[in-house]
């Protein structure tokens, strides 16, 4: 059986370009089942640019990037990579929840009506179940008590955390988190990493690309940090945040830490 099987994630020289900037230049990396990936970087590094690849929310140029034991946008055939078809790529996203520095939520919808929305019409579940499960999500982050207010009655870090819960909705079989905290207030910071704790508690495949280094400290499987394009480092958490072996590394963690 071959790493790209065995895996949740698996990059093997991906490479995305937009115009003349290069932005991910051979990227090399794996994320086992279960496994809690941290990746942290400085702006520009390609972090979120990775993410929307693993979710072909952008098409990586060269390389291959496998979700599940399944090309990402591409399958092979006679030997040949064939590009899927929009209406393939949007029934494998269904598998891939992924939640933004922005909550994106649908501001003329309820928390309840953004939660079900997706299942109802992506998944093809009944209203009933669809329910039921919103309710379920909605005690688990918290907000059962918010299920008839509208986004713009939430706080930040409430409005995140439906976030969280619609896409959880869709039952993915990973998780991508781009910055979930970078928008909030710092008090607001706390709840949310703590609903983030709790799926990896659950045993959720997660990448989440976090500014949050005690938060990866303590939760993470794995940490990369990735700087113009490239992985730097890579390693336990806790081994990678006490003793960098790289001085980017070093660098970067003395501004942060």
């Amino acid at each position: 059986m071959t790493a790209a099987s065995t895996a949740m994630v698996m990059a093997e020289g991906v490479r995305k370009s937009f115009g003349r900037l290069e932005v991910l230049k051979g990227i090399d990396l794996q994320v086992d089942r279960g496994e809690v990936m941290c990746i942290l970087g400085p702006s520009g590094s390609g972090k979120s640019t990775l993410l929307r690849c693993i979710n072909h929310l952008e098409t990586v140029n060269a390389g291959l990037l496998y979700v599940d034991g399944q090309l990402v946008g591409y399958k092979r055939r006679g030997g040949v990579l064939h590009e899927l078809r929009d209406h393939e790529i949007a029934a494998r996203r269904r598998d891939i929840g992924m939640v933004f520095q922005r909550f994106n939520l649908f501001p003329h919808m309820t928390v309840y009506d953004n939660v079900v929305e997706a299942p109802i019409r992506v998944r093809g579940l009944n209203r009933s179940e669809a329910s039921v499960k919103a309710d379920e999500l909605l005690e688990r982050v918290g907000l059962a008590d918010k299920a008839r207010a509208y986004p713009n009655e939430l706080s930040g870090g409430q409005q995140q955390r439906v976030a969280i819960a619609r896409a959880l909705a869709m039952e993915p079989k990973l998780m991508l988190f781009d910055e979930p905290t970078s928008a909030l207030d710092p008090e607001l910071v706390g709840e949310v990493l703590d609903v983030i704790r709790d799926l990896a508690k659950s045993g959720m495949t997660m990448i989440v690309v976090t500014h949050e280094i005690g938060f990866a400290r303590e939760v993470g499987d794995a940490l990369v940090l990735m700087d113009e394009g490239v992985v730097v480092e890579s390693g336990a958490p806790r081994d990678v945040i006490a003793n960098p072996q790289h001085e980017r590394t070093k660098a970067f963690l003395s501004k942060v830490l």
